[in-house]
């Protein structure tokens, strides 16, 4: 049975090894914070990070995050990085529908303790896989900013 580490803990998961990464997070572990959305890596919905980087969670297979450290929305405002990225997704009202905020959360965190200072562009690369049904994109863009200027 595999463990996984997660949000700082280990979890073993009895899940076949190909099970997507998603699933053991929401059906085993009970963590729902991360969301289904498309299943084909498209959607970003799904974004959790594996070693720090943004990772689809809904088409990576649990045997390829053995022995990683895997952090969820759950756990995000443990970051620094994060903190600030959920403080001015609050007070800009990014939030809508919120189904896909999770993904857009986690991404935004990403590329802000990778680039503390992104232009226009870096957000645009970062942020181009994850889909936002209800159309929050500038209030997106203008969240990472606030909390890009919060370093």
């Amino acid at each position: 049975m595999p463990a996984l580490t997660v949000n700082g803990k280990s979890h073993s998961v009895d899940v076949a090894p190909d099970t997507p990464l998603l699933w053991a997070l929401r059906d085993v572990i009970g963590l729902t914070g991360t969301k289904f959305g498309c299943g084909i890596a498209a959607c970003g919905a799904c974004t959790v990070h594996v070693d720090g980087q943004p990772m689809r969670s809904c088409v990576t297979p649990v045997q390829a995050v053995i022995g990683k450290q895997i952090v969820t929305i759950e756990a995000i405002e443990q970051d620094p990085v994060g903190r600030r990225v959920q403080a001015a997704w609050r007070e800009l009202d990014v939030v809508q529908c919120g189904y896909c905020q999770s993904g857009q959360i986690m991404a935004a965190t990403a590329l802000l303790a990778a680039t503390p200072r992104p232009s226009d562009a870096d957000i645009d690369a970062a942020m181009a896989g994850n889909l936002c049904r209800c159309g929050t994109y500038g209030r997106i863009r203008s969240a990472i900013k606030r909390a890009a200027e919060r370093t």
